[in-house]
Protein backbone atom coordinates (compact mmCIF):
# COMPACT_ATOMS: atom_id res chain seq x y z
CA UNK A 1 0.00 0.00 0.00
CA UNK A 2 1.41 3.42 -1.08
CA UNK A 3 0.93 6.09 1.89
CA UNK A 4 0.64 9.91 1.06
CA UNK A 5 1.63 10.44 4.46
CA UNK A 6 3.70 8.38 6.69
CA UNK A 7 3.65 9.68 10.77
CA UNK A 8 6.77 8.80 12.64
CA UNK A 9 6.93 8.35 16.41
CA UNK A 10 9.32 7.31 19.22
CA UNK A 11 6.29 6.23 21.10
CA UNK A 12 2.69 5.01 20.76
CA UNK A 13 0.69 8.50 21.75
CA UNK A 14 3.61 11.01 20.59
CA UNK A 15 1.25 11.33 17.22
CA UNK A 16 -1.82 11.60 18.64
CA UNK A 17 -0.42 14.35 21.32
CA UNK A 18 1.24 16.21 18.52
CA UNK A 19 -0.44 15.83 15.33
CA UNK A 20 -3.83 13.98 15.12
CA UNK A 21 -5.99 16.31 13.76
CA UNK A 22 -3.95 17.55 10.77
CA UNK A 23 -3.73 12.97 10.15
CA UNK A 24 -7.41 12.78 10.34
CA UNK A 25 -8.30 15.98 8.18
CA UNK A 26 -6.12 15.14 5.33
CA UNK A 27 -8.03 11.11 5.54
CA UNK A 28 -11.07 13.29 5.34
CA UNK A 29 -9.79 14.66 2.37
CA UNK A 30 -8.95 11.23 0.89
CA UNK A 31 -5.49 10.97 1.39
CA UNK A 32 -3.65 7.43 2.74
CA UNK A 33 -1.90 7.95 6.16
CA UNK A 34 0.05 5.46 8.10
CA UNK A 35 1.96 5.54 11.79
CA UNK A 36 5.43 4.23 12.56
CA UNK A 37 6.37 4.07 16.60
CA UNK A 38 9.70 3.29 17.05
CA UNK A 39 9.18 1.55 20.16
CA UNK A 40 6.30 0.19 22.54
CA UNK A 41 7.17 2.64 25.34
CA UNK A 42 7.76 0.16 27.49
CA UNK A 43 9.77 2.35 30.19
CA UNK A 44 6.82 4.70 30.87
CA UNK A 45 6.50 5.35 34.45
CA UNK A 46 2.43 3.78 33.93
CA UNK A 47 1.00 0.95 31.78
CA UNK A 48 2.82 -1.80 29.95
CA UNK A 49 3.89 -2.57 26.12
CA UNK A 50 1.07 -4.58 26.51
CA UNK A 51 -1.60 -1.77 27.07
CA UNK A 52 0.44 0.55 25.63
CA UNK A 53 -0.14 -1.82 22.16
CA UNK A 54 -4.17 -1.95 22.69
CA UNK A 55 -4.56 1.64 23.18
CA UNK A 56 -2.78 2.09 19.90
CA UNK A 57 -5.02 0.20 18.07
CA UNK A 58 -7.37 1.74 19.88
CA UNK A 59 -6.84 5.39 18.42
CA UNK A 60 -5.96 4.06 15.27
CA UNK A 61 -9.34 3.32 14.43
CA UNK A 62 -11.05 6.37 15.91
CA UNK A 63 -8.09 8.48 13.82
CA UNK A 64 -8.90 6.25 10.87
CA UNK A 65 -5.68 5.16 9.74
CA UNK A 66 -4.81 2.62 6.61
CA UNK A 67 -1.63 1.45 8.66
CA UNK A 68 0.23 1.58 11.84
CA UNK A 69 3.16 -0.96 12.59
CA UNK A 70 5.37 -1.11 15.63
CA UNK A 71 9.64 -1.03 14.71
CA UNK A 72 9.97 -2.47 18.54
CA UNK A 73 13.57 -0.36 18.88
CA UNK A 74 14.40 0.02 22.70
CA UNK A 75 12.64 2.80 24.81
CA UNK A 76 15.07 5.03 26.18
CA UNK A 77 18.44 3.28 24.30
CA UNK A 78 17.53 2.90 20.85
CA UNK A 79 20.52 4.52 18.61
CA UNK A 80 21.14 6.52 15.53
CA UNK A 81 22.62 3.25 14.29
CA UNK A 82 22.94 2.33 10.90
CA UNK A 83 20.40 -0.88 12.09
CA UNK A 84 18.03 1.19 13.38
CA UNK A 85 18.39 3.38 10.16
CA UNK A 86 17.75 0.67 7.53
CA UNK A 87 14.54 -0.24 9.73
CA UNK A 88 13.33 2.60 8.63
CA UNK A 89 14.49 3.36 5.09
CA UNK A 90 12.77 -0.45 4.94
CA UNK A 91 9.44 1.18 6.01
CA UNK A 92 9.64 4.42 3.83
CA UNK A 93 10.05 2.28 0.63
CA UNK A 94 7.58 0.06 1.29
CA UNK A 95 5.39 2.77 1.98
CA UNK A 96 6.75 5.11 -0.55
CA UNK A 97 5.35 8.29 1.13
CA UNK A 98 5.40 11.66 -0.10
CA UNK A 99 5.52 13.81 2.89
CA UNK A 100 7.03 12.04 6.28
CA UNK A 101 6.14 13.15 9.74
CA UNK A 102 8.68 13.09 12.51
CA UNK A 103 9.23 14.10 16.05
CA UNK A 104 10.74 17.46 17.43
CA UNK A 105 14.11 17.66 17.06
CA UNK A 106 14.32 18.68 20.69
CA UNK A 107 12.54 17.85 23.61
CA UNK A 108 11.88 17.01 26.93
CA UNK A 109 11.95 13.65 26.39
CA UNK A 110 15.26 12.71 24.92
CA UNK A 111 13.84 9.77 22.44
CA UNK A 112 11.78 12.31 20.69
CA UNK A 113 14.51 14.52 19.94
CA UNK A 114 16.52 10.79 18.48
CA UNK A 115 13.92 10.11 16.68
CA UNK A 116 13.51 13.10 15.22
CA UNK A 117 17.17 13.07 13.75
CA UNK A 118 17.05 9.14 12.94
CA UNK A 119 13.90 9.43 10.57
CA UNK A 120 15.50 12.68 8.83
CA UNK A 121 18.43 10.68 8.01
CA UNK A 122 16.72 7.62 6.87
CA UNK A 123 14.62 9.46 4.88
CA UNK A 124 17.38 11.18 2.74
CA UNK A 125 19.43 7.65 2.56
CA UNK A 126 16.52 6.23 1.59
CA UNK A 127 16.96 7.79 -1.84
CA UNK A 128 20.33 6.70 -1.98
CA UNK A 129 19.83 3.22 -4.68
CA UNK A 130 23.30 1.97 -3.72
CA UNK A 131 22.11 1.60 -0.50
CA UNK A 132 20.04 -1.92 -0.62
CA UNK A 133 16.75 -3.26 1.52
CA UNK A 134 15.08 -6.79 1.24
CA UNK A 135 11.40 -7.14 2.11
CA UNK A 136 9.74 -10.51 1.71
CA UNK A 137 12.03 -11.43 -0.34
CA UNK A 138 11.98 -8.34 -2.81
CA UNK A 139 14.84 -5.85 -3.37
CA UNK A 140 12.85 -2.01 -2.94
CA UNK A 141 13.30 0.33 -4.85
CA UNK A 142 15.08 3.70 -3.84
CA UNK A 143 12.25 6.45 -2.54
CA UNK A 144 12.92 10.22 -0.80
CA UNK A 145 9.65 11.71 0.44
CA UNK A 146 9.66 15.29 -0.82
CA UNK A 147 9.26 16.39 2.67
CA UNK A 148 9.98 16.08 6.24
CA UNK A 149 8.14 18.41 8.84
CA UNK A 150 8.28 18.19 12.42
CA UNK A 151 5.94 18.44 15.23
CA UNK A 152 6.20 20.53 17.66
CA UNK A 153 5.56 18.52 21.23
CA UNK A 154 6.20 19.18 24.88
CA UNK A 155 8.82 22.11 24.73
CA UNK A 156 7.32 25.28 22.54
CA UNK A 157 9.13 25.84 19.49
CA UNK A 158 8.22 29.36 17.37
CA UNK A 159 6.73 27.21 14.41
CA UNK A 160 7.42 27.43 10.66
CA UNK A 161 3.70 26.83 9.83
CA UNK A 162 0.73 25.76 11.47
CA UNK A 163 -2.55 23.61 10.05
CA UNK A 164 -6.09 24.48 10.62
CA UNK A 165 -7.54 21.91 12.75
CA UNK A 166 -10.54 23.34 13.98
CA UNK A 167 -13.13 20.59 13.69
CA UNK A 168 -10.98 18.12 14.64
CA UNK A 169 -10.18 18.58 18.30
CA UNK A 170 -12.89 16.64 19.60
CA UNK A 171 -11.65 13.67 18.20
CA UNK A 172 -8.00 14.40 18.92
CA UNK A 173 -8.76 14.18 22.45
CA UNK A 174 -11.04 11.33 22.16
CA UNK A 175 -8.00 9.00 20.39
CA UNK A 176 -5.56 10.77 23.37
CA UNK A 177 -7.89 9.59 25.98
CA UNK A 178 -8.07 5.86 25.02
CA UNK A 179 -4.20 5.68 26.69
CA UNK A 180 -5.59 5.19 29.45
CA UNK A 181 -2.38 4.12 31.52
CA UNK A 182 -0.83 7.36 30.42
CA UNK A 183 -3.39 9.76 31.51
CA UNK A 184 -5.93 11.30 33.58
CA UNK A 185 -7.31 8.36 35.40
CA UNK A 186 -9.07 9.39 38.97
CA UNK A 187 -8.98 5.87 39.93
CA UNK A 188 -5.49 5.15 38.80
CA UNK A 189 -2.73 4.06 41.83
CA UNK A 190 -0.28 4.24 39.36
CA UNK A 191 2.40 6.85 39.50
CA UNK A 192 1.73 10.77 38.34
CA UNK A 193 3.68 12.22 35.77
CA UNK A 194 3.98 15.38 33.97
CA UNK A 195 1.02 13.81 31.47
CA UNK A 196 -0.87 12.29 34.26
CA UNK A 197 -2.67 14.86 35.59
CA UNK A 198 -6.57 16.45 34.36
CA UNK A 199 -4.74 19.98 33.63
CA UNK A 200 -2.70 18.26 30.70
CA UNK A 201 -5.56 18.00 28.05
CA UNK A 202 -6.26 21.53 29.06
CA UNK A 203 -2.55 22.41 28.64
CA UNK A 204 -3.01 20.56 24.53
CA UNK A 205 -6.35 22.28 24.18
CA UNK A 206 -4.60 26.02 24.71
CA UNK A 207 -1.44 25.09 23.04
CA UNK A 208 -3.82 24.33 19.83
CA UNK A 209 -4.98 27.77 20.55
CA UNK A 210 -2.12 29.24 20.60
CA UNK A 211 -1.24 27.96 16.94
CA UNK A 212 -4.38 28.72 15.57
CA UNK A 213 -3.76 32.43 16.57
CA UNK A 214 -1.07 32.66 14.18
CA UNK A 215 -3.32 31.41 11.47
CA UNK A 216 -6.29 33.27 12.92
CA UNK A 217 -8.53 30.16 13.32
CA UNK A 218 -9.41 28.85 15.96
CA UNK A 219 -7.47 25.78 16.60
CA UNK A 220 -4.04 24.32 15.05
CA UNK A 221 -0.99 21.88 14.72
CA UNK A 222 2.24 22.88 14.65
CA UNK A 223 5.87 22.12 12.74
CA UNK A 224 8.78 22.68 11.98
CA UNK A 225 10.53 22.28 8.56
CA UNK A 226 14.15 21.29 7.44
CA UNK A 227 13.71 23.17 4.29
CA UNK A 228 11.72 26.43 2.85
CA UNK A 229 8.35 25.12 1.62
CA UNK A 230 7.78 26.35 -1.94
CA UNK A 231 4.50 27.79 -2.60
CA UNK A 232 2.37 28.21 -6.17
CA UNK A 233 1.74 32.29 -5.40
CA UNK A 234 1.93 34.46 -2.35
CA UNK A 235 -2.06 33.57 -1.92
CA UNK A 236 -1.41 30.22 -0.85
CA UNK A 237 0.01 31.51 2.52
CA UNK A 238 -2.66 33.27 3.60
Amino acid sequence: MKLDILAFAAHPDDVELSCAGTIMKHIDQGKKVGIIDLTEGELGSRGTAETRREEAKAASEIMGLHRRDNLRMRDGFFELSESNKRLIIEQIRKYRPEIVLANAMSDRHPDHGRAGKLVSEACYLAGLRKIETIHEGVVQEAHRPRAVYHYIQDYYMAPDFVVDVTGYVDRKIEAIKVYKTQFYDPESIEPQTPISGAEFIEFLKGRMIQNGRIAKTEYAEAYTVERAPGVNDLFDLL
